[in-house]
């Protein structure tokens, strides 16, 4: 009886399975066949522990096919890294050049900002030492247009202390009102002309001092970007900083960097324009206010010498005056009497009308009827009463008249001898205190 069947133990070159190159091979099966087999009891329990021929070439061809594979890989692998090695200095040279190319482009950007940067800073404080200049004109002249406020405030004084009819309102009066409301409206505008030149100054030394930040900003970028652009290979300043790769979250791009200082450009030349055109008008300012200062002045004391002219003929005017006061006196009085008699003479008309009406409210019955005359009657009544009512306030319109007039002629009376006084205050002290007033080199700010 032949013996029992054996498995024998493959040989696996896991490596070349793992590779897909060898498939693992199945084990074979020995038979006991044959009449010369040396399967027996004898045999029995030694033949699992070896291999077949098949098995031991197989293994041996695993082994080679493994070292050649091993020797094309390793050959293609030095290929490629000398390959891989060659392009990535090339590309690496030519990054850098770039690089520094770009720094020297990024440099000649920096310098022609810097440039004009420091172009209009200069330009920006030459501007404002020429608006300080004006500036002080403006604090001059309105530091001498207290002097003409003080001349007109003591003539309206000293013409306060007029009496009677010459405290009147007249055309001097007028003139120094309005010199004295010119004078506040010029303080007024000369004070806000100067709030508008310290305003513009320190809007000059603001834009001035963003300007100087961003020119000082690229003087420190310009100064990094070259000392970048000296770095190269072989600089043994260089090292290692691999967080600096990393974009930083304030990081600007071309576009707002450019626009940055572009505005700030814009800015600057549009203050430089405002702080030219408000010195243009500042000009325009001290010389229309003086202007207008002086011609005012000349209306005042025209107006002063034609006062004091008035006034010498004061008292031939108020004499016709009063004369034509009495006069209407006399006409008025006589109105008053006939007035009265007016009055007295409605009593009787009205007193028969009311009694005709009183009588016939007696008729009896159906007798007591709304007839016309009855209508009548109370218009009569009516008409004489309204009649005495217009005269009774024409007659009180006429006595206030003559009480009026009284008065006036009282005051006429009194307001010739009040001349002299206004003459005197007039002539001797106003207009001699005219004299001091401040010529036009002052109220133009020199």
């Amino acid at each position: 009886m032949s013996a029992p069947v054996l498995a024998s133990r493959p040989i696996l070159d896991t490596r070349a399975v793992s590779q897909g190159l060898l498939r693992p091979a199945e084990p074979e099966v020995a038979l006991n066949t044959g009449l010369y087999s040396s399967a027996g009891q004898a045999t029995a329990g030694y033949r699992s522990a070896k291999y077949t021929t098949n098995e031991w070439h197989q293994g041996n061809y695993s082994s080679y096919f493994a070292a050649l594979t091993d020797l094309e890989n390793a050959e293609v692998l030095r290929r490629e890294s000398k390959k891989l090695t060659s392009e990535t200095r090339a590309s690496t040279q030519t990054a850098q050049a770039n690089a520094t190319r770009m720094l020297g482009e990024r440099l000649q950007e920096l310098h022609a900002w810097k440039s004009e940067l420091q172009r209009l800073i200069e330009a920006l404080t030459a501007e404002t030492d020429l608006l300080l200049a004006q500036k002080r004109r403006l604090e001059s002249a309105l530091n001498a247009t207290e002097t003409p406020q003080l001349i007109a405030t003591d003539n309206l004084q000293c013409r306060e202390r007029r009496v009677g009819s010459d405290l009147v309102k007249d055309d001097v009066e007028v003139e120094l009102l309005k010199e004295l409301d010119l004078i506040h409206s010029v303080q007024e505008l000369l004070k806000r002309t100067l709030a508008q030149a310290v305003s513009q100054v320190r809007a000059n030394r603001a834009i001035k001092s963003t300007l100087e930040m961003d020119w000082s900003d690229k003087y420190e970028a310009y100064s990094i970007d070259d000392k970048c652009g000296r770095h190269n290979s072989k600089c043994t300043e260089t090292q290692r900083h691999p967080s600096s790769v990393k974009f930083q979250d304030s990081l600007s791009t071309p576009e707002t960097w450019n626009k940055f200082t572009e505005d700030n450009i814009k800015l600057g030349e549009n203050e430089q324009m405002v702080s030219a055109n408000l010195r243009a008008l500042i000009d325009k300012v001290l010389q229309d206010t003086a202007e207008d200062l002086r011609a005012q002045c000349a209306d005042v004391d025209k107006a002063f010498a034609k006062r004091c002219e008035e006034m010498s003929d004061a008292k031939f005017r108020l004499e016709h005056h009063l004369n034509q006061i009495l006069e209407q006196i006399s006409a008025q009085e006589k109105n008053i009497v006939e007035l009265q008699q007016a009055i007295r003479d409605k009593e009787a008309p009205l007193k028969v009308a009311e009694t005709r009406l009183y009588r016939r409210s007696f008729r009896p019955n159906m007798e007591l009827c709304r007839d016309p005359v009855q209508f009548r009657l109370v218009s009569e009544v009516g008409e004489i009463t309204e009649s005495i009512e217009s005269l009774q306030k024409k007659l009180e319109e006429a006595k206030q008249s003559l009480s009026s007039m009284e008065d006036t002629r009282m005051a006429l009376e009194k307001e010739i001898g009040n001349k002299k006084n206004s003459l005197f205050i007039d002539r001797d002290k106003c207009m001699t205190h005219r004299t001091r007033y401040p010529p036009v080199n002052r109220l133009l700010g020199y």
